[in-house]
């Protein structure tokens, strides 16, 4: 039976294939009154390409968004998202995507579960495929938006389980010692930790402007949308550090001479006090201690 006008065609190419059957619609007529096609795929049995061409007839699609790579997608993402992201959201977006180099030049509509799964499965520590993962999500969703695919196959993707926490708490002893130094340099930022619940990027990102000393508040946080720009207040204990921090008159509370810290840099000034108090924590250990 013929196909209605318009409705497109199943041909086969000459030549050992492995996806012989073309699916092909025209999108005009050349000066010599010959067809013009574009393509909207190739299978490997013509019961396959017959399908494809109904479920297009269904559904219609841009074609070339059906051709468009990772690679391009990404870009089509990146350009758009990053707009919104803090330059460590983008920073792990961009480790997550060169992780998957191979994957870069290959159709998106082609790319499957497993092909996802092999990208996770080699890229190292839990928190490292959980990023990876998230990256294709976002893909999968841009890809739904421009008709690219029709399921999102991260959506399946598996990653190992979080390895069990080993965080151990400062001891009263320990903030003891860090108070006995207190007027050393540096060891106020490890006790404005301790008592603001703050997370190192967060701290470390706190702008002077941000700081109300008279409500006594500090406003920042960016892990989540509920934790950016929430209100922390100053415990008593560390006000008087902050105050002499804030006169400073620095563009951010904890700064060295005068510009922002790089997390680092942070650690090569924070290791040696706890060298010299005999202490192994890091910075995140702050946030487990509890103090009030």
């Amino acid at each position: 039976m013929r196909n209605p006008n318009g409705y497109g065609s199943v041909v086969k190419q000459a030549g050992n294939r492995r996806r012989p059957f073309a699916v092909r619609k025209t999108k005009g007529w050349n000066e010599k009154g010959q067809p013009i096609y574009d393509t909207i795929g190739y299978y490997a049995t013509k019961e396959e390409a017959l399908i494809a061409l109904a479920e297009y007839n269904k559904n219609p699609y841009d074609i070339d968004n059906s051709k468009i790579t990772m690679a391009e997608l990404y870009e089509k993402w990146s350009e758009r998202a990053f707009q919104k992201m803090t330059p460590a959201s983008i920073s792990a977006h961009k480790m997550s995507f060169n992780k998957a180099t191979s994957l870069h030049n290959m159709k998106y509509k082609e790319i499957k579960t497993y092909h996802m799964q092999e990208i996770v499965d080699l890229s190292g520590k839990h928190s490292n495929q959980a990023k990876v993962k998230n990256l294709f999500n976002h893909l999968d969703k841009i890809a739904l938006e421009f008709d690219v695919v029709t399921k999102c196959y991260s959506s399946l993707i598996t990653i190992d389980s979080a390895p069990e926490t080993t965080k151990e708490p400062f001891t009263d002893e320990e903030v003891d010692k860090l108070w006995e130094i207190k007027e050393q340099a540096w060891v106020d930022s490890i006790l404005v930790f301790l008592y603001s619940g703050f997370r190192i990027s967060e701290l470390l990102d706190l702008k002077t402007s941000n700081v109300d000393l008279v409500e006594g508040t500090m406003k920042g946080g960016i892990k989540t949308k509920a934790g950016k720009n929430r209100i922390v207040p100053i415990h008593s204990k560390v006000f008087e550090l902050i105050e002499l921090r804030f006169n400073e008159n620095n563009k951010y509370l904890f700064s060295h001479k005068g510009k922002k810290l790089s997390t680092t840099t942070y650690y090569k000034l924070w290791n040696p006090i706890m060298k010299q108090l005999d202490m192994q924590h890091t910075v995140h250990e702050t946030r487990h201690s509890g103090l009030d």
